[in-house]
């Protein structure tokens, strides 16, 4: 695309003319600028793209895009947000290949990774092409690309659509982060359809408060636009069992269709047992009735299903597949997620690094556990501290013996963190503090009894740990199986 037919889609008022040159790629990242690139300088956290300039034109950069006039030899457009005129650019260059996909998004403070995989699962057996963008990777077809943030930026992001609509995806299924929607990383994506799962306390270090987080996810709903398409309609599916839905109806212009369990829907899973196999209910929709069995258990396991399948019937596709594939499902990596082995308890590693979802999840133990149950939980550094004397409480609630650990520390004190979470604890007896996380894995493993339950919350699927600068490996999991070999 040509320099100037490109630079037309920000709207810069007396813009000179611009010469004729042929932009072959754009790139933020200086290391990967070749001949032909346009460059956008960002400014991030450790570094500024604009301390950059020459070295890119040295690569081959034929144009910058800037905050402010550089002395390089290659025109500098300058504006006054390049993340902003960065979505504008990468939806152009790439010929608006969101606009081409089914999107369907998801927020919500837990269950946005099982409900993506989910919707991915529901829509493949129903036939169709799929994508994923979330938290453990980017999935085009079976093709698994890697993901540094649970919501990529808006080059990455349009890069990615580019390549699922050249290898023909139909329908992708993206977790969209609060922080996402806060810093503009999904402007100029065409959502389709918008799902809500839920919203208790998280990130309010980045937020401030609950309000501010409210507000910041509903920005989803809010920018599903105002544009009415018979052929392509905008919908928001709202948990009906969450107070901030009423909320989130009132900023949406879309098509508001609502599941739940507690309070009328338009979706809903009515008398729900649980079995060894998993957990029965009846799904109701405007589509149909179905009794349905799915293999995986927990009241949040119910709202995930029920989410992801409401939204693949919004999608257009058939009942009866729907209800077919989610009896099929399997559990997402890293969420309630049995370690097996030769041990006579159980051992359940999970991502709850929530006080909403350590609770859902110690609660949905509780209906199964035949002894006494161990919980090993830590709380992340440089992350919101009011949550860890809740959930420190939470774990001593819930479990006959929890213990304290390090989870992902980074730039802090692990003793600090568990300080804090000690402090919403002073009138139990039933923790202990182990700071190393695999010895507090060890120690669980080796005092758990016959029928036990040991729950390892809050890393999931993650395969490192990052304390200080360091990002080593760790694994839940492999922790877990390597305890039990030693007793």
């Amino acid at each position: 695309m040509k320099l100037q037919q490109l630079i037309e889609h920000l709207h810069i008022p007396n813009l000179q003319e611009l010469p004729n040159i042929e932009i072959k790629s754009i790139e933020q990242n200086h290391q990967l600028v070749q001949e032909g690139s346009l460059f956008i300088c960002i400014k991030g956290l450790r570094f500024d793209g604009h301390d950059f300039a020459n070295q890119v034109v040295e690569n081959g950069a034929k144009a910058i895009l800037a905050e402010r006039p550089l002395d390089v030899k290659v025109p500098v457009i300058v504006v006054k947000d390049t993340k902003r005129a960065m979505a504008v650019i990468a939806d152009a260059f790439y010929q608006h290949p969101s606009s081409e996909l089914q999107l369907i998004g998801i927020t919500g403070t837990n269950g946005k990774t099982s409900t993506s995989h989910y919707v991915e699962s529901i829509m493949k057996y129903c036939g169709k092409k799929t994508g994923l963008i979330g938290t453990m990777y980017r999935k085009v077809g079976e093709t698994i690309l890697p993901t540094q943030n649970t919501t990529p930026d808006s080059l990455s992001l349009q890069q990615t659509f580019y390549t699922m609509k050249n290898e023909e995806v139909e329908v992708c299924a993206m977790e969209v982060s609060s922080h996402a929607l806060k810093e503009g990383r999904v402007y100029g994506v065409d959502f389709d359809i918008a799902v809500f799962t839920n919203l208790t306390q998280d990130h309010l270090d980045y937020h401030g408060t609950m309000e501010e987080y409210r507000f910041t996810k509903g920005l989803l709903f809010a920018q599903l636009g105002n544009k009415y398409d018979v052929k392509r309609p905008k919908y928001a599916l709202l948990n009906s069992d969450e107070a901030a839905t009423e909320y989130y109806k009132t900023v949406t212009p879309a098509f508001i269709y609502t599941y739940g369990i507690e309070h009328e829907a338009d979706f809903m899973a009515k008398d729900i047992t649980t079995n060894h196999n998993g957990t029965q209910f009846l799904f109701a929709s405007p589509y149909g009735e179905k009794q349905v069995q799915i293999p995986l258990v927990g009241l949040f396991s119910v709202y995930n299903v029920l989410a992801a399948a409401s939204s693949c019937l919004l999608a257009g596709a058939p009942f009866a597949k729907v209800c077919e594939a989610i009896e099929k499902l399997e559990g997402v990596p890293g969420r309630f997620e049995l370690v097996s082995g030769p041990q006579d308890f159980t051992i359940i590693v999970d991502y709850a690094h929530t006080p909403d979802s350590l609770e859902n999840v110690l609660e949905t133990i509780q209906q199964f556990k035949q002894r006494e149950v161990w919980v090993v939980v830590g709380c992340g550094g440089d992350r919101d501290r009011t949550k860890r004397p809740i959930m420190a409480k939470i774990a001593c609630e819930l479990s006959e013996h929890a213990i304290f650990t390090s989870d992902n520390p980074r730039s802090e004190d692990p003793a600090a963190i568990i300080d804090d979470m000690v402090e919403g604890v002073k009138d139990y007896t039933n923790y202990q503090v182990i700071i190393d996380r695999e010895e507090a894995i060890n120690y669980a493993v080796r005092h758990a009894k016959k029928d036990d339950v040991i729950l390892i919350a809050g890393k999931g699927h993650e395969t490192y740990q990052i304390i200080g600068e360091a990002v080593n490996d760790f694994d839940d999991r492999e922790v877990a199986r390597k305890a039990v070999e030693t007793i």
